[in-house]
């Protein structure tokens, strides 16, 4: 039987601008709010989502054990592997259920014209001192236009994507295996504004936070139903479109530390190579999928214990200074 590829490619690009959207307000309440109310507010939002990820993560644990413990019952000795590795094997799926690579390259072309538009925007307003393709005062009237323009600009993007997808999907269920449509159901189920909304609040977060969105996007994919490989892979790619904007408005901004930025992205590049032959591995040697919510809810675990620890200390040590510790203006 046939098996789609791990990344939901409609998820991704029914999500895209929505998230990107969400990336720019967060920035924007990156630069207002107080460095403790970051803090506080990032060791919550993990806190909670370490909680569900667990949550998740056990049902899945039971639902994979009540499977396996049904083919032991039948007598079917592979079945109990029966499984998506998580890069390999559904590499070579989608190219036998596709008959090519798997990716949709107008898919990824629509991706591509989604994130420039939105780095067009960002390239127009330029820098905190109005610096950018054109000259624009900083908080003006046509400031505030190219801004809020991101507004209209995502959900036409988002209208358009769902008037697009609409009938492909139904006819995609047709080349899927048995498992393959019933995710596919169940997310199809879902209401429409399910995932442009998730994208928008992880996005905001993403850009508040400072970070790359996809220790954010996992668990609430999860929670909102999709298969943990797919929800890994999904929101793994979706990074790379989130955290690069992100990369490009702080850099627009005239922040700080990108050399020692690039240092730590090269780090976490090799890790995270290293992590997915580790868990890929493990996964086949188990045939539980599982382990990969387990694995993100300890990385948001081990993240909430480390950040509260440092933010502490760093709000401390700026109570005693004296510095000041309320909002900022943005202009």
């Amino acid at each position: 039987m046939l098996s789609s590829p791990l990344i939901n490619y409609e998820i991704a690009l029914l999500s895209q601008p929505c998230m990107l959207l969400g990336v720019s307000a967060g920035v924007v309440c990156n630069l207002m709010f107080p460095e403790w109310l970051i803090t506080v507010s990032f060791a919550a939002f993990l806190a909670c989502c370490t909680y569900k990820t667990f949550g998740a993560g056990l049902r899945c644990w039971e639902e994979e054990t009540k499977e396996i413990g049904r083919v032991i019952m039948s007598g079917s000795s592979g079945g109990a592997h029966d499984h998506q590795p998580l890069l390999v094997d559904g590499a070579r799926q989608g190219e036998e259920g596709n008959g090519s690579s798997g990716i949709p390259l107008k898919d990824l072309v629509v991706l591509l014209f989604i994130w420039l538009c939105f780095f067009l925007l960002h390239a127009l307003l330029g820098d905190k001192h109005g610096k950018g393709v054109i000259h624009i005062r900083p908080c003006g009237v046509a400031y505030w236009l190219i801004t809020l323009s991101q507004i209209p600009l995502a959900l036409v993007f988002t209208a358009y994507i769902l008037y697009k997808k609409k009938k492909p999907q139904l006819q995609n269920h047709e080349h899927a295996d048995e498992k393959g449509r019933k995710e596919k159901a169940s997310i199809e189920a879902l209401p429409v504004f399910v995932f442009p909304s998730a994208a928008l609040l992880t996005g905001v977060l993403s850009g508040l936070f400072g970070i790359g969105g996809g220790l954010l996007l996992n668990p609430v994919l999860l929670q909102i139903g999709v298969p943990p490989q797919t929800a890994a892979s999904t929101s793994t790619f979706m990074v790379l479109f989130s955290a690069s904007m992100s990369m490009v408005q702080y850099i627009i901004l005239g922040m700080d530390g990108i050399n020692q930025a690039l240092i730590y992205a090269a780090i976490c590049l090799v890790a995270s190579v290293f992590g997915l032959v580790i868990m890929e591995r493990a996964i086949r040697q188990s045939g539980r999928v599982s382990l990969i919510v387990f694995l993100v809810g300890g990385v948001m675990a081990l993240s909430t214990l480390i950040i509260s620890s440092f933010g502490a200390v760093d709000v401390w040590k700026e109570y005693t200074s004296g510095e000041y510790m309320g909002f900022k203006l943005l202009c």
